[in-house]
């Protein structure tokens, strides 16, 4: 079964019905019915928490950030390891670290697939598998 790993871009892309907003539903109708699975490391989920409280206040910003994975996906842990090989993958490879995360978590298993709109990941492409979402 393939996990899909979301990078902040695809689910803000997704938020703001942008560009790759319908694939992203997809992608979360599929989890939801049990067909995919679904994770986002956590310093991920905190870019979006922060987007989401400076557009929208700190109250709405969590009540839409509570509904966004509704109990289908896993908010993976930042843990030394995985900040460590994050910090690597920065300096070596010339992407943000919180990229660095994303790219870390979608090398953790050959079905993992990284869904971004970030074209800074074209980096990193080499290193697991990932699916960009169209330009705006």
């Amino acid at each position: 079964m393939v996990t899909y790993v979301l990078d902040s871009s695809a689910l803000l892309r997704y938020l703001d019905k942008e560009a790759g907003a319908l694939r992203v539903r997809e992608i979360l109708r599929a989890c939801s019915s049990y067909e995919a699975a679904l994770c986002i490391s956590a310093v991920q989920w905190g870019e979006i928490a922060g987007k989401l409280r400076k557009r929208l206040g700190p109250v709405e910003g969590m009540r839409v950030l509570d509904g966004i994975l509704l109990g289908e996906g896993e908010i993976v842990s930042a843990t030394a390891e995985r900040a460590v090989r994050a910090a690597g993958l920065k300096v070596d490879r010339k992407i943000s670290y919180a990229d660095g995360f994303a790219i870390d978590l979608a090398m953790e298993a050959p079905d993992h697939v990284l869904v971004t709109a970030d074209f800074d990941f074209k980096a990193v492409e080499d290193l697991a598998r990932i699916e960009f979402l169209p330009a705006k």
